[in-house]
């Protein structure tokens, strides 16, 4: 992962993810961070006795964006103690939408952002920008949320439902972190009922167990009725400070990580959590 993409929109949530990411950068050993602000057309004033006007006219915008990014990046450039290469960008863009195009421009392999819209009315009806990029984009996401700070990373949860894991789990990203942090990894699987361990989630479990038997994964299996709850739980009582998740795209893998599942984790999770799309099959 040598070249991170940090989305921003110049809040202190954004602003907290970026510190994370420039010290994050250092244990991955990236050579690169790219700082971005997607900016978007102005909103329009209608009167019915006037015609409509936009508040602020796009240059405008522009040049806000620009002197905002000159002013967010100087304490980043001042912190880099690690010698990261530094860069930004501001474009008109609806991010979520763009998202893979700007990966490929600026060959990033990792996404690093914060997450806001905590209030209910903003997670269930307006959701987060975050959440949206991680729905759409190909390459890896760690969202922080607002109240994390950079630590090392010494163990990584993997959420993991144990369904069809030789075709789904994304293998090579999963190894790319651990071999940078070194750190331990512990597979967790949050059930509800007795009935949900099978011996085809024990034939899932040795097949996962083969995939990564050279980073010696520790096996959880945690009874709670409460999937957020059960994984806060665990992260706790761990000390992890880095969940991974693969949000499912196709509705025959639909159970614990339905989308109500990942867009709840992201908001309500205490340590920042590493999204990484499935493999195809």
């Amino acid at each position: 992962m040598k070249t991170i993409l940090v989305p921003t929109d110049y809040s202190e949530i954004a602003h907290n993810a970026a510190a994370y990411a420039l010290k994050l950068s250092a244990d991955l050993q990236a050579t690169k961070i790219v700082f971005y602000n997607a900016y978007q057309a102005p909103p329009i004033i209608t009167e019915n006795t006037i015609p409509a006007m936009p508040l602020m006219d796009i240059e405008t915008i522009r040049q806000v964006s620009e002197q905002g990014m000159k002013v967010f990046i100087e304490q980043f450039e001042q912190d880099n103690s690690a010698g990261v290469q530094i860069e930004h960008r501001t474009g008109f863009s609806i991010l979520a939408n763009d998202i893979n195009d700007l990966c490929t421009e600026v060959g990033a392999d990792l996404i690093v952002m914060g997450i806001t819209g905590t209030s209910k009315i903003e997670e269930v009806l307006i959701g987060s920008t975050a959440v949206s990029v991680m729905k759409q984009t190909k390459v890896p996401v760690i969202i922080v949320p607002a109240e994390a700070r950079y630590s090392a990373i010494k163990n990584v949860m993997f959420a993991c439902d144990f369904k069809k894991v030789v075709e789904t789990t994304p293998v090579i990203p999963i190894k790319t972190i651990l071999d940078a942090t070194k750190a331990s990894l512990h597979v967790v699987n949050v059930y509800e009922s007795d009935k949900e361990i099978t011996s085809e989630k024990a034939r899932q479990q040795e097949l996962l167990q083969s995939l990564l038997k050279e980073y010696n994964p520790e096996f959880h299996f945690e009874n709670n009725d409460n999937f957020i709850e059960g994984i806060n739980r665990f992260v706790e009582t761990h000390g992890i400070d880095l969940i991974i998740t693969i949000p499912r795209k196709h509705r025959l893998f639909e159970g614990l990580f339905k989308e109500r599942h990942t867009k709840k984790l992201a908001f309500h999770s205490h340590v920042p959590l590493m999204y990484i799309h499935q493999e195809d099959l």
